[in-house]
């Protein structure tokens, strides 16, 4: 298999082919790195955000969206499914690198956190890369500027001219599709910040409706994260029984039941200040491979009403 960073490589050069299809813009800095507008000043799209779902976890999982209803309203879900969960949702696709600067803060995600290997999951899994090339999907609400790029570069081990950084904000219709492809990704994290070994789950399957997009960050931030712990739907391939798969779900939770945007209120929108269980899938389905078939949690659609506005 070539490196994550590699294969996103060839899905950012389709981006900027397809630019004008995919309605975004593409922008070289002065260093020569090159950032891709997503959904910050452009409004994004479904396929734009297909797209960098599959950029974000270096090709290695199949995205796209069907219709289902919620409360009798028809709406676009998500779907998501890998072979490489490890690879694909935890040393690629997690928000996991915290990008910020004298002017700009992001939270970013792909395969040039591989480069970089600092979080306690690479350990884990057991993977770290070089590459000529390091690709970063960032969630922020101002577009990357020469500094962002450099700092990128500099820390992935890079030339700037090698740095490409897709941008997309939360409160748009590409930051509703990436954040719906989350779920599995919520619930492998899960398993493994509960001591699985992520390289026992095999296969990850998931589906989560798409956000209404929201006029700003915080609200798009609580509607986004409601559709995954209330309207979230996991199932995984695993080599391994373990007596924790229940606590993957967000019911396992203290606050489940709660909109996100009053759990968000109850900590004056300090996102480090709430228990990471909070962010899961409402419901998985485990399928121990030559074992038992378990399913933990539920969906609520009423949550998911009063969240979007149905």
């Amino acid at each position: 298999m070539e490196s994550l960073n590699r294969m996103a490589t060839e899905l950012v050069d389709e981006a900027i082919d397809f630019a004008a299809e995919l309605t975004i813009d593409v922008h070289q800095l002065s260093n020569e790195s090159m950032v891709l507008d997503f959904g910050v000043d452009v409004p994004g799209g479904i396929e734009a955000g297909l797209l960098l779902a599959e950029i974000q976890t270096a090709g290695l999982t199949t995205v796209q969206t069907r219709m289902d209803d919620i409360a009798g309203t028809p709406l676009a879900h998500v779907e998501v499914a890998t072979d490489h969960p490890a690879l694909s949702l935890l040393c690629a696709g997690k928000a996991g690198w915290e990008l910020q600067t004298s002017s700009f803060e992001g939270l970013g995600a792909g395969p040039a956190r591989a480069l970089v290997a600092e979080e306690d999951i690479f350990d884990r899994v057991g993977y770290q890369e070089e590459s000529d090339f390091a690709v970063l999907a960032v969630e922020c609400d101002a577009l990357p500027d020469e500094d962002v790029t450099a700092a990128v570069a500099t820390r992935a081990g890079v030339p700037e001219s090698a740095a490409f950084v897709a941008a997309f904000s939360t409160a748009s219709i590409t930051g509703s599709v990436v954040s719906a492809t989350r779920a599995a990704e919520l619930a492998v994290f899960r398993l493994a910040e509960l001591g699985y070994d992520p390289l026992d789950v095999l296969s990850a399957s998931a589906s989560a409706p798409l956000a209404p997009v929201a006029h700003e960050e915080p609200t798009a931030m609580a509607r986004t994260n409601d559709a995954l712990a209330y309207g979230g739907q996991v199932h995984l391939v695993v080599d391994d029984e373990f007596d924790r798969f229940e606590d993957v779900c967000s019911t396992a939770g203290e606050d489940y039941g709660e909109p996100f945007v009053d759990i968000f209120e109850s900590v004056d929108w300090e996102y480090a200040e709430l228990a990471r269980s909070l962010f899961a899938p409402a419901q998985v389905t485990v399928d121990v491979r030559g074992g038992d078939t378990h399913v933990f949690g539920e969906t609520d659609e009423a949550v998911l009403a009063e969240s979007f506005g149905l």
